[in-house]
């Protein structure tokens, strides 16, 4: 990606040139540029700083956010250029500072405060197909036992309400506690196994993670703008993790996987195979590049393996501990049931209809046309009803695909669904054709056609196919970063298909003018 974003929320972070000539130059370059910059901050915390240090953000990082504004062109190469061969480039998030440490009262003994990751294996429903992790803190002295959870959302308005603005981007997540018994209640009733471990910290570590727990628990700082990859419960976690072992967990973490976000998307979603497959159609190129190990744990086994392999700074006996360790079951269950391949249904369930149509097309003389006859379907009581079924089906997913995609453009902040090339594929108006199969499977009868309106239909008819020819060119010739090989190979031929019978055989000619009978 050639062009940078700037954060959703404001990091600070210093471009740092050793150079003085050059540093003056970036610098007024940086002046210069910085009118075209809009940072974004409508839901930081309220104290938050924006200083004129501009973070630049590395390629990687920059496949996060898709565009809210664009650099000019010139701007765009210039902080390209500095953030390639100039400027740092940091993959661990930088946390909001405490103002105030000091106001945080601390257990006097913090050798009797211990921590433990709680890792939750994923599970069936749409929102916890990732997993979940939290953190457990158990104090002796005080004889408290807490765990502490970022992954409590509130309905608030309604199920419409929520949904709309689950749409529109406003996920406020917040972090809640209670007791162990309660939170392991929870996931029993979901059949979640879950696992934990002892995190290994000295004490200077302690204070800094447990302040940093009394500074989030501050109704302030409760609230936070859930990211399904970047922001979520167990990348908070890993992040205060991090900042109490000084970004050790960073650095054991800063290479590239092999894996990217819409790999792991496919992964997670194979017991919920609907919902797996219209991600895929939704969400854009920016979840096609491979992730850092650094992001890579935003999925709670992921980071629970990553863990196990930073060593902590407690030994015993002379030697070392692992950070985490004396691992226990809490409770196990068997996994979510891996459903049916939805590529493979959606390949076979419209392909195979098709074909069946497509041998029963027969001609059909026009009674006030002698010469001239038009393509019709044979048994039309069966296969016109067969039509309108394949025809309801499409429709509904086509249409609301290209609804979801284009109105996300528009109202969405969720900006991996911007800018995506399904919307060549799958059209918002493709929902009308729902009226017109109706009458297909009701009537079993061609939809008639009036002067007026065939060549409006004509044109609809010819765009899409150039819309899917088009598709399957930057398919299959990788024209695009965006991952669309497996709609393009079990989804676009048997939609093309279908698209070119219901053009010949769905809809009746109109008459001619002069016809008096």
């Amino acid at each position: 990606m050639g062009i940078f974003y700037a954060y959703r929320s404001v990091h600070r972070v210093s471009a740092i040139v050793d150079k003085p000539g050059l540093k003056a130059y970036v610098f007024v370059c940086l002046i210069n540029s910085i009118s075209l910059i809009r940072l974004q901050n409508s839901r930081n915390h309220k104290n938050k700083t924006v200083v004129l240090k501009v973070r630049m953000i590395s390629l990687p990082q920059a496949g996060q956010y898709a565009p809210r504004w664009l650099l000019t062109p010139v701007c765009a190469a210039w902080l390209l250029f500095l953030a390639l061969t100039i400027l740092p480039h940091s993959s661990a998030s930088a946390l909001e500072a405490i103002e105030s440490p000091d106001e945080y009262s601390l257990p006097a003994d913090m050798s009797s405060v211990h921590f433990y990751l709680i890792t939750v294996d994923v599970g069936d429903m749409v929102y916890d197909n990732f997993g979940h992790t939290a953190l457990r803190v158990i104090d002796e002295n005080a004889n408290t036992d807490v765990v502490f959870n970022w992954g409590v959302f509130r309905i608030n308005g309604g199920p419409a309400s929520f949904s709309y603005n689950f749409f529109k981007g406003i996920m406020n997540y917040e972090l809640g506690t209670q007791s162990p018994n309660q939170e392991f209640a929870m996931y029993r009733s979901q059949e979640r196994s879950v696992w934990q471990d002892k995190i290994n910290l000295s004490n200077p570590q302690k204070e800094i993670l447990y302040r940093r727990l009394l500074w989030n628990l501050q109704a302030e700082n409760i609230v936070y703008p859930y990211q399904y990859f970047f922001d979520n419960c167990t990348t908070r976690v890993r992040d205060y993790l991090d900042e109490a072992l000084s970004g050790r967990i960073a650095g054991a973490n800063d290479g590239v996987t092999d894996s990217t976000f819409r790999d792991q998307v496919k992964t997670h979603y194979e017991s919920v195979a609907v919902i797996g497959f219209s991600l895929d159609v939704l969400m854009n190129s920016n979840i096609d590049r491979p992730m850092s190990e650094w992001e890579e744990m935003f999925l709670p086994l992921k980071l629970r393996e990553s863990l196990y392999l930073v060593e902590s700074d407690v030994a015993e006996n002379g030697v070392r501990n692992k950070l985490l360790s004396d691992s226990q079951e809490i409770m196990l269950f068997a996994p979510p049931t891996v459903e049916t391949d939805p590529y493979q249904v959606a390949s076979v369930g419209l392909l195979a209809p098709v074909l069946l149509l497509l041998l029963m097309l027969k001609k059909i003389p026009m009674s006030y046309f002698a010469t001239h006859s038009r393509i019709g379907l044979k048994l039309p009581g069966i296969n016109f009803r067969l039509l309108g079924l394949l025809g309801i089906v499409t429709a509904l997913f086509s249409g609301i695909y290209g609804i979801l995609m284009l109105g996300s453009w528009f109202v969405s902040e969720h900006l991996d669904l911007h800018h995506n090339i399904n919307l060549l594929l799958f059209w918002p108006t493709d929902l009308l054709g729902i009226l017109v199969a109706m009458r297909w499977l009701l009537f079993c009868k061609p939809w008639p056609m009036t002067h007026n309106s065939t060549p409006f239909l004509n044109y609809y008819m010819m765009a899409h196919l150039l819309g899917m020819i088009a598709y399957a060119t930057v398919t299959f010739m990788q024209l695009v970063d965006q991952s669309t090989m497996e709609i393009g190979v079990h989804v676009l031929p048997g939609f093309a298909l279908f698209t070119l019978l219901i053009w010949l055989v769905g809809f009746e000619p109109a008459k001619p003018k002069n016809k008096f009978f």
